[in-house]
């Protein structure tokens, strides 16, 4: 995930573990590939003498280390939950309880797959989508917007799946608009199956 601040104690942010971006990572360094491994606050630890673990905590912060090395690499997995939005104005103390209510205005933050895919040469991009109502037409259009060349598709309404738990049950669905449906599964058998993609395209 990333965490948008609010004031030095509190933040936006949401639900995901991190659980299924480090499994890939691990999954890629068994393989024997170079990973760059860039995490969002988690309580993963991930350790492997061919990943380079680097940790932000904002979108912001994410984005500058994704473009910095977006260029170095031949394939780009985009599976953090980042954060659409942050509080536009941030509180240098912590604010008080002093009202009953408390508004908060909100920016975008920007749209780091979109913007590296858009700026893609050859690197083979992976981007995931989280929907909760017409699933495939929504990851369809961002494969079209973020010019990917393939999209793992993750629905709320599928138990087992998302943010928190073990398991995930994907959809992949390619560029040329492919679908394949997966069983429901534990992310790091996921993570191979996302892995075995990313072989099929680098040996062709």
């Amino acid at each position: 995930p990333t965490y948008e601040a609010i004031d030095p104690v509190r933040f936006i942010g949401n639900h995901s573990s991190g659980k299924m971006g480090h499994e890939i990572a691990i999954s890629a360094a068994q393989l024997g590939a170079e990973v760059i491994l860039i995490s969002g606050p988690s309580q993963l630890k991930t350790q492997h003498h061919l990943i380079d673990l680097i940790e932000v905590t904002s979108a912001q912060d994410m984005f500058e280390a994704c473009d910095k090395n977006f260029r170095k690499v031949n394939v780009f997995i985009a599976a953090a939950a980042v954060a659409d939005y942050r509080p536009k104005n941030v509180a240098s103390q912590k604010i008080k309880k002093s009202t009953s209510t408390l508004s908060i205005e909100l920016e975008k933050t920007i749209d780091i797959l979109e913007t590296l895919g858009n700026q893609k040469e050859n690197q083979f991009i992976i981007g995931f989508a989280l929907e909760t109502e017409d699933e495939i037409e929504n990851a369809k259009l961002k494969i079209i917007k973020k010019n990917l060349d393939l999209i793992v598709l993750n629905s709320l309404n599928d138990e087992g799946a998302g943010f928190g738990g073990p398991t995930n049950k994907v959809t992949f669905i390619n560029k040329d608009f492919l679908i394949e449906s997966k069983s429901l599964k534990l992310k790091e058998e996921v993570a191979k199956d996302i892995l075995e993609k990313v072989v099929l395209h680098l040996k062709k």
